[in-house]
């Protein structure tokens, strides 16, 4: 690998990112998202026809009232000023739990009375009844086995990619991708460990790591991000930056990631060169980095992309996939990029949707972009993955030119 760019000064390009319709929306959820969490999920298992006992009734009307003054108390303590990890756990678990059952009171409450009603089984005081236990029991099952998905080692997704003007002197090059690993309030330290150890196995040329690495600052959670030191890649490892490291001192982040021996690409390049040609690995700060306040952080790809050869394919790291509107008018061949979760609890992905145009996988923009949107190695938040598996990637780039070798 060969350096050939460094980041530029803050006085290039300045570009002004629209306020999307999910940061619109965004702007009134905290106020009424958790009441509805909370009040329709207590309406409709315990007051449409259910008939409980009246200690029953206010048991569990006292328990969601509950539910919804302690998850936002425990959801501030934990991800506010005081930064607070049982808490974290406590307000993440129950806005997890709570997304579930109120997802399923909705779905199970429409549907299957509706079902039941059709099909003549039992009165209104039964059908209401058999729409609760079945929205707990498929409550406790999604979250028993959503929590088991979060917590494992991914496995991994491999798939090859084709790029039109990659040389055949690189063709097979072995890329790994991991993002979003999110080292937080659970301690995920050995964890972390397994998955390197897993990428290990892979034999990559390139290690790629595009952001949110912790919810945290460098110095809390470098214990659990330690392990990243190990990866082992034949050409290098490089790492661009995520929004939630703008959260927590991004440029801590940035050097311990350089400490442990990975190449920050804060919009600059390097090249792979292999069997006489070459491939341009370019990296962009996240697209929130300028509101950060971070002297130097901004997305930056013309300087990304200073003094690369034009003539050369390029790779191009930026951690959401919404920056594919700017690769594509560049003409980059492949962007990758984590962020979304591919929704990581179902069915939050058409909430994703609203914000970025890609949620998982592979996806062409413009005349020749590809765009690899992974769903992500960790999770944020809520330990629970629902319909939404966690990932290892290996990427086996492909020459048009020899595209049947080993």
């Amino acid at each position: 690998m060969t350096e050939t760019s460094n980041t530029r000064s803050a006085t290039g390009e300045a570009r002004e990112v629209p306020q999307s319709r999910l940061q619109r929306v965004m702007r009134w959820i905290p106020l009424i998202a958790p009441v509805l969490l909370w009040a329709v999920p207590c309406w409709v298992l315990l007051h449409t026809g259910q008939h409980w006992p009246l200690p029953a009734e206010l048991i569990g009307t006292a328990l969601f009232a509950l539910g919804l003054i302690g998850m936002p108390l425990a959801m501030m303590r934990g991800h506010g000023r005081r930064q607070q990890d049982r808490a974290a756990i406590v307000g993440d678990t129950l806005l997890g739990s709570i997304w579930v059952l109120f997802t399923w009171s909705v779905l199970l409450g429409a549907l299957l009375r509706s079902a039941l009603s059709v099909a003549g089984v039992g009165d209104g005081q039964d059908r209401a009844r058999m729409v609760t236990w079945a929205v707990f029991g498929v409550t406790a099952v999604l979250l028993a086995w959503g929590y088991a998905e979060a917590r494992r080692v991914p496995r991994v997704r491999r798939l090859d990619v084709r790029l039109p003007r990659l040389g055949e002197g690189l063709d097979g090059t072995r890329v790994v991708l991991i993002t979003d690993t999110h080292y937080g309030p659970l301690d995920r330290a050995r964890w972390s460990a397994r998955v390197c150890e897993t990428v290990n196995t892979l034999e990559a040329d390139l290690v790629c790591h595009t952001g949110d690495i912790a919810d945290g600052t460098a110095e809390r959670r470098r214990a659990q991000a330690a392990p990243l030191g190990t990866v082992q890649a034949t050409r290098a490892r490089v790492y661009v930056t995520g929004n939630h490291e703008y959260y927590s001192e991004a440029q801590g982040w940035v050097d311990l990631m350089d400490e442990l021996g990975w190449e920050p690409l804060r919009n600059r390049h390097l090249l792979l060169e292999r069997g006489g040609d070459t491939l341009v690995v370019a990296g962009v700060d996240d697209v929130t980095a300028e509101s950060s306040g971070l002297a130097g952080h901004r997305a930056h790809l013309d300087g990304a992309l200073h003094g690369a050869d034009s003539d050369f394919p390029v790779l191009l790291l930026a951690h959401q996939p919404k920056f594919i509107d700017r690769a594509a008018a560049q003409g980059i061949d492949l962007q990758l990029s984590g962020h979304t979760h591919g929704g990581q609890i179902w069915p939050f992905h058409h909430l994703v949707r609203l914000d970025q145009p890609a949620l998982a996988g592979l996806s062409h923009h413009g005349a020749r972009t590809l765009l690899y949107t992974s769903r992500g190695t960790g999770f944020w938040g809520p330990p629970f993955r629902v319909f939404a598996p966690s990932e290892i990637t290996l990427l086996v780039l492909r020459s048009p030119r020899q595209s049947t070798s080993p």
